[in-house]
């Protein structure tokens, strides 16, 4: 009974590591789900032999990740529109930092829609292999385990992964002045005035926009300030009743867009040199399940 509960305990954290690993809750939980099956395939003699059944959990579900995203790349090929990692509140998942800081990445933002976007360009076994140890601090032996390389390889994984990090993010931003900016942007956005708008947007930002078909949303990219800004100005005015609210998220400050009480989209914002470098809009419903 004892190593029961220990075993469901262990449930937000197999949620959290999968979530990093897969960019979105609901292939998290699946993921998580699959993980409880196969212990509960055990037999009992099997289970008891466990020594440490939640460390057997972790990399069993790092397996069972590492088989999902072999093909959710092609998935998301499929995708309509811009796909973007599920955007979370800040402190959905949070977890315990790694002890050696010699080794990782500074992850403050390790739940961040631009970080999740880096981990989109790695191959499958370099993203396990990061997640595990410059998030969850495991030691490279067990890391082993669950990718079936030597752990040499496994440090070389993870050291490639985390130069795409270093390449692939823009510069930290203090959170203080991240929502500063935020702030300010927002205030510019409200007052409807194109220029002030212009003036917080970084000459090159991108919106991104991901409905997956099931909402309306701009199928690609919308580039540069003028062009941003407009498209912002005109969903303003397009949609007059929908309330742009300020919530805390993984990036964040960011906003949800709340029409007639429920939540249609979440935005997300990288900041650069003072000014807004890139917006993210999730609109499709089936990554807004947290924000109810």
């Amino acid at each position: 009974m004892e190593v029961d509960q220990a075993v469901v305990a262990e449930r937000r954290h197999l949620l959290s590591l999968a979530y990093r690993m897969l960019g979105t809750v609901a292939e998290a939980e699946d993921a998580v789900q699959e993980t409880y099956a196969r212990w509960y395939r055990l037999t009992p003699t099997e289970r008891d032999a466990i020594a440490n059944p939640a460390g057997w959990l972790t990399r069993v579900a790092g397996r069972v990740c590492l088989d999902v995203l072999g093909s959710a790349r092609v998935r998301r090929e499929r995708y309509v529109g811009p796909w973007l990692p599920e955007p979370v509140p800040s402190d959905t998942f949070a977890t315990e930092r790694p002890a050696d800081p010699l080794d990782r990445v500074t992850l403050d933002d390790s739940v961040s829609t631009a970080l999740l976007l880096v981990l989109e360009s790695m191959t499958p076994a370099e993203r396990v292999a990061f997640v595990l140890h410059d998030v969850f601090g495991l030691p490279f032996d067990e890391i082993a385990e669950t990718v079936g390389r030597s752990p040499a390889a496994c440090r070389q994984l993870a050291a490639s992964a985390r130069r795409r990090v270093r390449e692939g993010r823009e510069r930290d931003v203090p959170r203080a002045e991240h929502d500063r900016v935020v702030r300010a942007f927002a205030e510019a956005a409200a007052g409807g005035d194109l220029s002030a708008l212009v003036a917080v947007l970084d000459p090159d930002v991108e919106l991104t926009s991901d409905g997956g078909g099931v909402v309306s949303a701009a199928r690609r990219p919308v580039l540069g300030a003028d062009s941003v800004a407009r498209f912002l100005l005109g969903l303003a005015a397009k949609y007059p009743d929908v309330a742009v609210l300020p919530r805390q998220t993984g990036d964040g400050l960011g906003f949800v867009m709340v029409d007639d009480g429920q939540v249609t989209g979440v935005i997300t914002l990288s900041v650069r040199d003072g000014v807004v470098s890139g917006i993210r809009m999730v609109r499709n419903p089936e990554k807004l399940t947290l924000w109810g």
